[in-house]
């Protein structure tokens, strides 16, 4: 029998096949092996698929052997995670555009790729200011401290500062790489990486042997920003890479941080233009620890853990329930869709996150995410920092 990452891999070879066209195709059918196989007619019916690409798709189809591909794949790249298998990172299955293949070097960390350890994104400029490398030290070295596994890209200036002071400070980090993971870039990081593969992990979608491109970092940003429950921006000019990642964390729901700076560094001027635009600011660490409600420290609740409930914002959760009253609240369903209605039905004054959702509901990630948006603009549902929501 062929194993479905065959089939993720295979699909992945296809000339534009894109991570999010190849995202709706698993919507659709459900599995990429029985996509492999469906009639040409079936995948016109996909959003972005025209007849010339229709037709690439038939001419690779009858070129690739599935199986094959994998025994040649694994020859070079003898680490790697699709979709399709259990290891792969799950807060990465809630965004749109999830990493086809995504290959890896270094310790795995099962509560990482299940979501139930926190993970903040920590991105900036390759030019910082003293500012603002000791402002990411500080910060970087309180929620390693926390418990907090830190994401950066490992590119000069701010990600390497991120991941110093992490590792420094005993904690955990993982680099997401524009290149292969057997391609250190810049080289003036070489040591770190050697460091990180023994402490952290090291993770890239391109494959072995893939050497710097300009297109391949705006990608690898929303790989950084989709495995963080919030993102951070340390230091950015007006165009700079971190606001794409920051860009992508708001499009993937996730919380954006950014340290202020001043109107006369010009390296601080696209952080400014964030905080214009409504992200949160950074007054200090325990400012910073506040929001992200994980005084003392972050607490999951091990009761709860097989349903996936954390109870990540006991603060934040005992300041609400005085506003709203102790009593347990419930929302009218009775003018609500199907789909709404059954999201509707489990939510309390307890936060729960949104993997105890689809738990519970059985919905699919994006028609979650879409039905979780209408519940908030109605004003039924409220969303809370880490990716938890809990009636409005």
């Amino acid at each position: 029998m062929i194993p479905e990452k065959a089939y993720w891999l295979a699909w992945s070879q296809i000339k534009g096949i894109g991570a999010i066209l190849l995202n709706r195709i698993y919507q659709h059918f459900g599995k990429l092996s029985v996509a492999w196989t469906a009639p040409v007619q079936e995948l016109g019916k996909i959003e972005g698929f025209g007849s010339k690409l229709v037709a690439q798709v038939s001419k690779m189809r009858s070129q690739i052997e599935p199986k094959q591909l994998l025994t040649q794949h694994l020859k070079d790249n003898p680490q790697f995670w699709t979709p399709a298998d259990p290891e792969y990172p799950r807060l990465l299955l809630e965004i749109p555009s999830p990493p086809a293949v995504l290959y890896y070097r270094g310790k795995v960390n099962s509560e990482e790729n299940s979501g139930t350890t926190p993970t903040i994104g920590i991105v900036g400029t390759r030019y910082p200011t003293k500012y603002a490398r000791d402002w990411t030290k500080k910060i970087t070295t309180v929620l390693s401290q926390q418990g907090f596994t830190i994401i950066s890209g490992m590119a000069a200036g701010i990600d390497t500062e991120a991941h110093q002071a992490c590792l420094a400070a005993g904690g955990r980090t993982i680099a997401v790489l524009g290149t292969g993971v057997d391609t250190i870039y810049p080289n003036s990081n070489r040591k770190l990486y050697q460091e990180i593969q023994k402490q952290g992990l090291i993770i890239s979608e391109y494959s072995a042997n893939t050497k710097p491109e300009r297109g391949n970092f705006p990608a690898r940003n929303r790989i950084i920003a989709g495995l963080s429950r919030a993102v951070l921006i340390m230091e950015a000019p007006q165009k700079s890479g971190a606001l794409i990642t920051a860009r992508y964390a708001n499009e993937f729901c996730r919380d954006v941080y950014v340290l202020p700076g001043s109107l006369n560094n010009q390296q601080a001027i696209g952080c400014l233009a964030l905080l214009n635009q409504g992200a949160h600011v950074i007054l200090g660490e325990e400012h910073l620890l506040d929001m992200l409600a994980i005084i003392p420290q972050l607490d999951i609740d091990m009761r709860n853990k097989e349903r996936g409930e954390r109870n990540v914002l006991k603060d934040i959760s005992a300041g609400a329930d005085k506003e709203r009253g102790t009593e347990s609240k419930k929302i009218d369903t009775s003018q609500l869709g199907a789909e709404l209605a059954k999201i509707a039905e489990i939510m309390s004054n307890e936060p729960i996150s949104l993997d105890a959702i689809a738990e519970k509901t059985s919905l699919d990630t994006g028609t979650l995410l879409a039905s979780l948006s209408e519940l908030e603009l109605m004003g039924l549902v409220s969303q809370l920092p880490g990716m938890l929501y809990v009636i409005a």
